[in-house]
């Protein structure tokens, strides 16, 4: 074996980096590029997760002289052998020849053809028939160096640098760079020089110089676009407008791509250049302004999308222009160009048109929001004959379940990711297993999203909220819609409560009426909100003679994500969903990865609803990939996030490095609840138990630390605990049930070590501390007293059944708010006293977003939820919810 160091970067780096030790080979050292955006390279995240020595010089060499500490540095890690996967950065001389075996370097062409930079496209570009990669022994000149070896495949008709890339250059490319290692350590490396016969160079390919040039025949177009794919993208102009061409095919049927002959002729210096129209095909052409569409859509009311009519549908249209010219009767004729509504019709206009073509032509089933769609009259005509002859029906829904017989039911949940209205295995067909807290066995398998799926589900969202039904649809029937979601989550709701429970350990019987129930009432009180969305007229200055009117507008932001944790998977979804919904826009949904089976069953619902496709996506999967993802996406404009605070802070700064997108987030919590010794002894004990026990403890506004008078401190206590000792814990099915499994076992496994530390610290456990000795995830309700506000366990969230008691001295109201107020969370908090004048003055102190008093945990879906300080900002519930989807325009105009 060999001591050789890794200088490079990106995945390819990683996976040299990992095969090399795997056979055996001890790196020494790993020289890769500065972190990004705070975000490490995957390179560097693998050396450090194994121990190797990680550098990030942002360079070698100052005006073209090495760095004497950069270069004694790279010395110091004594390497045998410089192995240089993919390297964006001038390594010096000095370094290249340092070890006793040289420098080896991968380059993606059969060399010496594309020396130089963008390889890979030039391949493509010049029409290349092989394609291929050298591994080869560095030297002073540019990718000159005598070859190792080399390894080549065809081009196929259709590759592009993505294709090419990901079947050949990436995988075989990692074997060739290990086996060269392993010829290097068996003394039987080659070492061919290179020819000069033959050897081309290239220089980088930027936007500025990808310009199509259209006067040349096809297949040179076709090679041109193809060897930019997708970065850094062709791009020619059409109509006046930038426009780069996606991927395209020769040879293919056109079916619903674009033929780019349809708009070359209008382009071209002369019509003799042979464009042959199965030779060349688009996919997608994207806009200046990032909008990109099906090329297929460029000319959507051309021939090449009409259907030709038979005799008898040519009678039917001319009955329908009947109907038009009736309605229209100040238009002089209606032509196939003419528009419904430019015409001067009205939403009163709408319904006579579809009633009378339901009346005059039986059979057809029509609905106001088609005539929104298609405004012109023989839009309106084609709409109308495929609807009649049946070919622009929805596809069925196909989807695969995981049933289950269990709680006298049988339970069909899928598993798969949902997008654009389909489930789908994910891109890298990964799959997880998600478990039953109450057993630990593996309900079944549920799809792990790759970024490409998130990729897909966000460019689904957004052609549903620029181009669907969704962002034209009167806000009242879109209130229609989420009121009939609601009626089918109702019944379905045993069915999901059932799921919850075995999912994420809920009892069933909390599960039915908080999970599925306020999941229910929030998607209903939203949908009442969708047609009271309003904005304001305002005074302004006006100049004299002119008069001014100013007034704003709410309008949705376009594509939302939402993350959500996995303590109320249901109820997360809905509290974000139904006003991210209602406010008019489109969203994708990562459900935690423990929990998704909920998630994905309300993405059937939502079908069934008649929600449109994109509307609604569900990414299951991981939040460092998912999650990252969705907060780095630059066509999302809005994410919302439940979960840790840390967590909650690194998405803040992805959601800001990437887009600068909006961010609402509702994060950690020490709630503190403060008994007075004039309060309700048995209502405060009943409810000073339900704040730290319901939901086990997995409730981000649960009691975190309670504080209670000296002078009724130890009854109070003597109370709880005489209340615990009556709790039932087991199967979470089982209606008489009080206290289920934790969510999952890393969680349980941390509330033991919570406790562990508590007891350390010298608290007093007076109840619980410890894993329940039945199979499952259950961890005794527990009860610590004494706790000191410097210990871990006043400052630190258990999210678990655990109660964390301290005394405070009897009438030191003051003195108690400090106490409470001393934590950097401020997410809920309460009060227990009989004085409502003391009440009022404590709550008006309380540094949270939520104070009970006299009660806990009554969240209504009208009543705003958010925290104040490291608990995060923006709201769930209420009024204020739909402020953080909506944005305001202020319009002036000057009459």
């Amino acid at each position: 074996s060999l001591w050789p160091a890794l200088i490079g970067q990106s995945l390819f780096g990683q996976e040299v980096y990992t095969n090399l030790r795997k056979q055996g080979h001890k790196v020494v050292g790993v020289f890769t590029v500065p972190d990004k955006d705070g975000k490490a390279d995957p390179l560097a995240v693998a050396a450090e997760k194994d121990g190797t020595p990680v550098f990030k010089f942002p360079r070698w060499r100052v005006k073209g002289k090495p760095i004497p500490e950069v270069v004694e540095a790279y010395k110091a890690v004594g390497a045998e052998l410089n192995v240089m996967p993919f390297c964006s950065q001038f390594i010096p001389m000095n370094v290249i020849d340092h070890p006793k075996h040289g420098s080896i370097i991968y380059h993606p062409s059969i060399l010496p053809l594309h020396r130089g930079a963008s390889a890979i496209n030039w391949t493509l570009i010049h029409g290349d028939k092989k394609a291929g990669f050298s591994v080869f022994w560095a030297d002073d000149g540019l990718d000159t160096g005598p070859i190792l070896l080399q390894r080549e495949c065809d081009v196929e008709p259709n590759d592009t640098v993505d294709t090419l890339y990901n079947r050949f250059l990436f995988p075989e490319g990692i074997k060739a760079m290990v086996e060269s290692v392993q010829l290097i350590a068996d003394g039987k490396a080659a070492r061919v020089p290179q020819s000069e016969e033959g050897a081309s160079y290239e220089g980088i390919q930027k936007k500025s110089n990808c310009r199509v040039n259209l006067a040349q025949p096809a297949q040179a177009i076709h090679n041109w676009i193809r060897g930019h794919d997708k970065v850094p993208g062709a791009w020619t102009v059409i109509d006046g407008q930038v426009v780069l061409a996606g991927f395209i095919s020769a040879g293919s049927e056109p079916s619903s791509n674009h033929l780019l002959s349809h708009f070359l002729p209008s382009l071209l210096p002369s019509p003799s250049i042979p464009i042959f129209p199965r030779q060349l095909l688009v996919k997608n052409l994207q806009f200046e302004d990032g909008k990109m569409i099906p090329a297929s859509k460029y000319f959507s009311s051309g021939e090449s999308s009409s259907v030709e009519l038979t005799d008898d549908e040519k009678k039917m249209a001319e009955d329908i222009r009947m109907i038009w010219r009736g309605i229209l009767s100040n238009v002089p004729a209606i032509e196939d160009t003419t528009d419904f509504f430019k015409s001067g019709a009205a939403s009163m206009d709408v319904v006579r048109l579809v009633e009378e073509v339901k009346q005059r032509c039986g059979g057809v089933q029509l609905q106001n929001e088609d005539v929104y769609m298609a405004t012109t009259f023989q839009d309106f005509i084609q709409m109308f004959v495929r609807r009649l002859r049946g070919e622009d029906q929805e596809e069925e829904l196909v989807i695969d379940y995981a049933t289950k017989e269990v709680n006298n039911m049988t339970v069909k949940m899928p598993y798969q990711c949902f997008i654009d209205g389909k489930f789908e295995d994910a891109d890298n067909g990964k799959a997880c297993d998600t478990i039953n807290p109450a057993d630990g066995s593996a309900i079944c398998k549920v799809a792990y999203a790759s970024v490409g799926d998130v990729d897909r589900a966000v460019a689904a969202a957004k052609e549903a909220f620029e181009n669907g039904p969704w962002g034209k649809m009167n806000p009242r029937d879109r209130g229609s819609l989420l009121y009939r979601l609601a009626d089918l989550m109702e019944e379905h709701q045993e069915e999901l409560a059932t799921i919850e429970s075995i999912d994420s350990g809920a009892v069933y019987t909390l599960a039915l009426k908080t999970h599925v129930g306020m999941s229910i009432q929030t998607f209903r009180y939203f949908a009442g909100w969708c047609d009271k969305i309003q904005g304001k007229t305002i005074p302004i200055n006006q100049a004299r003679p002119n008069r001014n009117l100013t007034f704003t507008k709410k309008e949705p932001l376009g594509v939302c994500a939402i993350v959500i944790p996995w303590n109320y998977p249901l109820m997360m979804l809905a509290w974000k969903s139904a006003a991210c919904l209602a406010a008019g826009n489109t969203l994708v949904l990562k459900p935690a990865q423990v929990t998704p089976l909920t998630a994905l069953k309300f993405a059937e619902l939502t079908v069934k609803a008649g929600i449109p496709k994109g509307v609604i996506n569900i990414v299951p999967g991981s939040g460092g990939l998912v999650g990252q993802r969705l907060s780095e996406h630059p066509d999302v404009r809005k994410l919302g996030f439940t979960g840790s605070t840390p967590i909650g802070k690194q998405i803040m700064k992805s959601c800001a490095v990437s887009n600068l997108k909006k961010v609402s987030l509702e994060l950690g919590g020490k709630s503190p609840l403060i008994i007075f010794s004039d309060c309700d002894m048995d209502k405060a004990v009943r409810m000073g138990m339900s704040s730290v026990f319901f939901n086990k403890g997995e409730n981000c506004i649960a009691a975190g630390r309670l504080f209670v008078e000296e002078s009724i401190h130890d009854e109070y206590i003597s109370r709880v605990v005489e209340e615990i000792k009556k709790m039932k814990i087991g199967d979470p099915l089982d209606r008489s049930t009080d206290h289920g499994p934790q969510n999952h076992k890393a969680h349980l496994d941390k509330l033991v070590e919570y406790c562990e530390v508590g007891v350390k610290e010298g608290a007093t456990l007076v109840y619980g501390g410890k894993q329940v000795d039945r199979p499952g995830f259950f961890m005794e309700p527990t009860v610590f007293t004494d706790v000191e506000d410097h210990m871990f366990i006043a400052k630190e969230e258990s999210f678990g059944p655990v109660m964390v008691v301290s005394k405070f001295k009897n009438g030191d109201v003051d003195g108690v708010l400090q106490r409470a107020n001393d934590t950097e969370f401020g997410l809920a908090s309460g009060v227990f006293t009989r004085d409502i004048s003391k009440a009022m003055y404590v709550s008006e102190r309380l540094e949270a977003g939520t104070v009970f008093i006299n009660t806990y945990n009554k969240t209504d879906v009208a009543s705003p939820f958010g925290g104040f300080k490291q608990s995060g900002f923006g709201k769930d519930l209420g009024e204020d919810a739909l402020m953080e989807y909506l944005r305001t325009k202020a319009v002036t105009v000057e009459y």
